[in-house]
């Protein structure tokens, strides 16, 4: 979307830094623009517009309703489709308030401390492309126990993949195997959307086996066409609470001549623990059999310290929460620093997920990150695509 036909309403409640904002607005070619001196003006000229406003830019210090408050009701009531944080207050307190927003279900475009620049402006409304290419497909769209029966029959559940670029050197030696279902009605619906569904109606074992048959099948093609790639696979909890996982899963692989050392099985953080006994079995013959496990979305669960003491992850995966502003939020950046210390002392490689830009792989290289995933070096996309996407990417500092 051009940034002409953006809708932007500036909440800000001192004029000059309100008629500021406009101006630069106008500069950048945003013309369709809104304005409110609180809160709750904001909140009824919202609500009486026939469309959601594609961003509003808010400042968090105002008198009466502040804009901790403005941003909870905007996302309660579903006005905005993203908001823009403006402040100049604690670069932590803009980052907790971030990470509430999007606890909220509205999306985040990024925070522009005072005082605002049209490059700041641009750089933050630039990331709307991408928020609308993340949010995911409305749950109106008739996701039944016949509609997923039926899409496992049809095939209609295929994987796209997200490359791994290494630090080191740049090269691409993995992807992240990301299902979607590609219904007959021409829609794509991306797994936050159904996966819950699928584990509901007991179909997480047939729908991952189906997910790493496509992927092994991929790797090899893809082997074939001179590209050796490891493929990462997302592994439900309820797949390790079938002790008989271990022996089916090496059997998918092996059928396609794929070694379970180029597989990575990604198990989310905090869900292991549910099925202990269960669960330690399986991961303890993945492991033995030579697939790599990971522990997903690192630091937003609750036994992450357990888990790594008791399982044997051979890789972490810091999650994009993390990651997102970290260079100008110090305390990201330390957890970020602390995790990989960690990983450094128990063996383990490190992906941070959602690398978007330049100064987040640079910060993340002078870390001493293993790898990085995320748009900066490539969409997911399907197996056929995937090349391009590699052939397309270039490391920053090179």
């Amino acid at each position: 979307m051009q940034l002409a036909e953006l809708t932007v309403m500036v909440v800000e409640d001192h004029g000059f830094q309100r008629r500021m904002a406009l101006r630069l607005l106008a500069e950048l070619g945003v013309v369709r623009c809104a304005e409110a001196a609180d809160g709750e003006s904001a909140l009824q000229a919202l609500a009486a517009t026939a469309q959601r406003q594609d961003v509003v830019i808010v400042d968090l210090d105002m008198p009466g309703m502040d804009g901790i408050e403005f941003i909870g009701h905007v996302a309660q009531r579903k006005l905005a489709h993203a908001v823009v944080v403006a402040s100049a207050l604690d670069p932590a307190l803009l980052g907790t308030v971030q990470t509430m927003a999007r606890a909220y279900g509205l999306r985040v475009l990024g925070c522009v401390e005072k005082p605002m620049t049209a490059a700041k402006l641009a750089d933050v409304l630039a990331a709307y492309d991408t928020a609308q290419d993340e949010e995911d497909v409305e749950t109106a769209i008739g996701i039944t126990p016949q509609a997923l029966a039926e899409g496992l029959e049809r095939d209609e559940f295929v994987p796209f993949f997200q490359p791994q670029a290494t630090f080191a050197n740049g090269h691409v030696d993995g992807v992240e195997a990301l299902a979607r279902w590609r219904r007959r009605d021409g829609s794509v619906v991306r797994p936050a959307q159904f996966v819950e569904a699928i584990e509901r109606e007991g179909m997480i074992d047939r729908f991952t086996d189906l997910v790493l048959e496509k992927a092994c099948a991929w790797r090899n093609r893809w082997e074939r066409a001179g590209l050796r790639l490891k493929v990462s696979v997302n592994v439900s909890m309820l797949n390790l609470a079938d002790v008989a996982a271990a022996d089916r899963f090496q059997r998918i692989v092996l059928s396609h001549g794929v070694d379970p050392r180029d597989v990575v099985l990604e198990i989310t953080e905090g869900s292991v623990m549910g099925e202990a006994a269960a669960a330690l079995n399986v991961l303890a013959r993945l492991r033995l059999k030579g697939f790599g496990l990971s522990v997903d979305d690192f630091g937003t669960g609750y036994s992450s310290l357990s888990q790594l003491s008791q399982i044997p992850f051979t890789e972490l995966k810091i999650d994009r929460s993390f990651v997102s502003g970290a260079p100008a939020q110090p305390r990201k950046r330390a957890v970020i620093e602390a995790s990989l210390e960690l990983a450094r002392k128990l063996g383990l490689r490190v992906v941070a997920e959602g690398v978007e830009t330049i100064e987040e792989w640079q910060m993340l290289a002078e870390l001493g990150c293993t790898c990085a995933q995320g748009y900066l070096i490539g969409r997911a996309v399907p197996g056929d695509q995937l090349a391009q996407v590699i052939s397309r990417w270039r490391r920053p500092d090179a």
